[in-house]
């Protein structure tokens, strides 16, 4: 399988085409704003007009969209994927959308004859850059299996979850722990700076102890830098944090930790901050202290 349609080129999809592109894959690509579509044609990619025209005669079909309303326009809408797609086509959505969402596309797949994965990825613009995202996959495991080759190029490991929508639930899951770990060392930074301690002295310090996280270090190193350059926006993180508020409510299962992160992202996105990296949730707990934590 060479041919490949690629649709959505934001901050994590222009890195997946590229390094599709490098791979050299003949592929095609349509985005929204049809400008960023500019800098993979000239590396040798085409570029579709409308979602219909970018799949046609693609033998693998790729999106990354930015939530489950967009994935809904650009699959099922007018000059949508749908429209012309057609028997033996493998569709694989990289988005971060509800599993119902999922499921809903691999029905609507099947009618056209088309099989379907949900491969969601762990990661942000850098690991996207150069290839080293985590792909998680849900879908029959033997188109996963086809597949594999196409996701070597993007990703540093890939994941074989389940069945239709699994991948989708494994992203929501892995998503609320990367908000809790954001808030755990936004209130413990918090906390520090309270206390007199400096919070570049607590990094180091988290850096090596038995629970230190790459998020501790890197959201920590922006935020004592008072770097809120967006890797993944907090709005980003808000629609997620409510995709796994309706994921857990749709399983009545518990998560309190995650209700309190949610809150706070709220207030965050309330005071402006949406278009920030996530890590500006932190700014929330800020101004509730009435501190701010810098080196």
């Amino acid at each position: 399988m060479k041919r490949i349609a690629y649709l959505g080129l934001g901050i994590m999809g222009s890195g997946m085409a590229t390094n599709l592109l490098k791979a050299g894959y003949d592929l095609r690509v349509w985005n929204r704003s049809p400008e960023s579509c500019k800098p993979l044609v000239e590396q040798g990619a085409t570029q579709g007009q409308t979602p219909a025209q970018a799949v046609e005669n693609a033998e693998v079909i790729i999106y990354s969209l930015a939530n489950d309303n967009a994935v809904e326009e650009v699959v099922f809408g007018q000059d949508g994927i749908l429209s012309n797609v057609r028997s033996g086509q493998i569709a694989i959505d990289m988005s971060t959308v509800h599993p119902d969402t999922s499921g809903k596309q691999a029905a609507a797949y099947a009618e056209k004859q088309v099989e379907f994965l949900d491969a969601p990825v762990f990661g942000s613009k850098n690991e996207s850059a150069t290839g080293g995202l985590w792909i998680v996959v849900g879908g029959k495991q033997e188109i996963f299996e086809q597949v594999k080759p196409i996701l070597e190029p993007l990703s540093e490991t890939i994941h074989y979850l389940g069945d239709t929508g699994k991948g989708a639930s494994m992203k929501l899951i892995g998503n609320s722990i990367v908000a809790t770990q954001i808030e755990a060392l936004g209130e413990a930074l918090v906390l520090a700076t309270k206390a007199g301690l400096n919070p570049q002295d607590v990094l180091d310090v988290l850096h090596v102890v038995d629970f230190r996280s790459p998020i501790f270090d890197g959201i920590g190193k922006m935020l004592v830098n008072r770097d809120f350059t967006p890797n993944f926006a907090l709005k980003h993180l808000l629609k997620d944090a409510n995709l796994i508020a309706r994921f857990a409510q749709d399983l009545n299962s518990p998560m309190p930790a995650a209700a309190i992160v949610r809150e706070t992202i709220k207030t965050a996105v309330n005071q402006g901050w949406g278009e920030d990296n996530a890590s500006a949730l932190i700014k929330a707990l800020e101004l509730e202290a009435g501190v701010t934590i810098k080196s």
